[in-house]
């Protein structure tokens, strides 16, 4: 930690625990900038679909987490994306700092490699998406992704993830979460494309990603990514499980069964049930 604050600082006042967030006693650094030509594949000019998060902008109010369970019928207690919350600063000065996790559709998905029966793959847009009729539940994808971002579907017995709302993008619509963002801190398009808005943003801002020690060359960027709020909890189970607790009972205190009944009256109504083609072409 010297070397990366390089100053001395005491291990009690650089990290407390304080309810779901994580108060940090110090200042950090902005991680890496990342440039297009980084990410975008070598030959040729393919389209490449990616999300900007701009973390001055979000205010944490979670209405993208929100949208995208309405949209994709996300099973109560699950979670295809959500806000993380860091707390930083000195005690009593301190502020609140929210980080958006989601799939990063990474150029190099390491879940792609690793799953046993090609059930998770990519697309030509760059999107990394899941064949839920090949997938067997083996949850080695779960294991594989070092976002932490996949989830077992309870009922489907498939691997659920965010899919940037495939079946909107084929339409030429935005993700859900980027359409319902109340600040506007999400763009959304091809960064192939020099005169899309998301390229331009590549071109006139700091922009970083998360674990770039992963080298998978993630499809999600952010601006203002402060390095000890990203990789604050990374490592701690506890911290990592709190986006999988029983919400059941902790929060609305239904049962299983009621929670399986939610689930059943929107499956086939919600617009990713009606309009999400999951399949391989190869499987059709």
């Amino acid at each position: 930690m010297d070397n990366l604050l390089k100053e001395k600082v005491d291990r009690k006042e650089f990290l407390k625990a304080a309810g779901t967030g994580l108060a940090l006693g110090v200042l950090g650094t902005l991680l890496t900038k990342v440039h297009a030509e980084d990410v975008l594949p070598k030959t040729g000019t393919k389209k490449r679909y990616a999300m900007v998060i701009d973390l001055r902008r979000c205010i944490g109010c979670g209405a993208c987490a929100v949208a995208c369970k309405q949209e994709n019928n996300v099973p109560l207690g699950y979670y295809r994306k959500w806000v993380k919350l860091g707390e930083k600063g000195r005690y009593s000065n301190t502020r609140n700092y929210y980080i958006p996790i989601l799939c990063n559709h990474c150029e190099d998905a390491i879940c792609n490699r690793n799953c046993p029966v090609h059930a998770t793959y990519k697309t030509p847009d760059g999107l990394t998406l899941i064949d839920y009729d090949r997938c067997v539940g083996c949850k080695y994808c779960m294991v594989s992704c070092p976002y932490n971002v996949r989830f077992a579907h309870p009922y489907r017995k498939t691997v659920d993830k965010c899919t940037f709302c495939a079946h909107r993008i084929k339409k030429g619509l935005e993700p859900a979460c980027v359409v319902t963002c109340m600040a506007k801190a999400r763009t959304f398009g091809d960064i192939s494309d020099k005169n899309t808005e998301i390229s331009k943003i590549f071109a006139t801002n700091s922009i970083q990603v998360l674990k770039p020690e992963q080298n998978t060359k993630p499809h999600v960027f952010y601006i203002g990514l402060d390095e000890i709020v990203a990789n604050a909890g990374k490592d701690d189970f506890r911290y990592m499980k709190y986006y999988r607790r029983d919400i059941l009972k902790e929060e609305i205190r239904i049962t299983k069964k009621e929670a399986e009944n939610h689930y059943n009256i929107l499956k086939g109504v919600s617009n990713a049930d009606i309009e999400y083609d999951y399949r391989l072409k190869s499987n059709t």
